[in-house]
């Protein structure tokens, strides 16, 4: 008997490509958020900066379709998403404005990466440039 110890993925409807995209939309999601708060709620503004930038720089340093500085593979991608949603879900609240309106656009963004890390195929290799994991 065989005992799978992580999830099958094969079947998981984002392939890497779609990942990447959907990174860099994310991506620019935050950092325009950034610009349109930055008059009006400082923290929130910088939240969305830090996000953004995190997202940006992760995607130019993955392995994948769209990845320019390959340092990084597809599952090592996986990890920092974890984090990176971690942050967009907690940030609010450990910069003092989770109570806030724009707090919910924070709130909103990290259940939606989530439920793509879950729905993501990370063991994909479509237009990967390596196959190493």
């Amino acid at each position: 008997m065989v005992h799978h110890t992580e999830r099958d993925h094969s079947q998981a409807p984002i392939s890497p490509t779609m990942h990447a995209v959907l990174d860099y939309a994310v991506a620019a999601g935050f950092l325009g958020l950034a610009a349109a708060l930055r008059a009006r709620h400082q923290r929130a503004a910088t939240l969305a900066l830090i996000n953004g930038a995190m997202v940006a720089g992760m995607s130019m340093l993955t392995d994948y379709p769209g990845g320019m500085y390959p340092l990084l593979s597809f599952r090592d991608h996986r990890t920092a998403d974890i984090v990176q949603a971690a942050v967009t879900g907690l940030g609010p609240a450990l910069m003092g404005f989770g109570g806030d309106e724009e707090a919910r656009y924070f709130y909103g963004q990290a259940a939606m990466e989530a439920a793509v890390i879950s729905a993501t195929d990370w063991d994909g290799v479509d237009g990967r440039r390596t196959l190493t994991p």
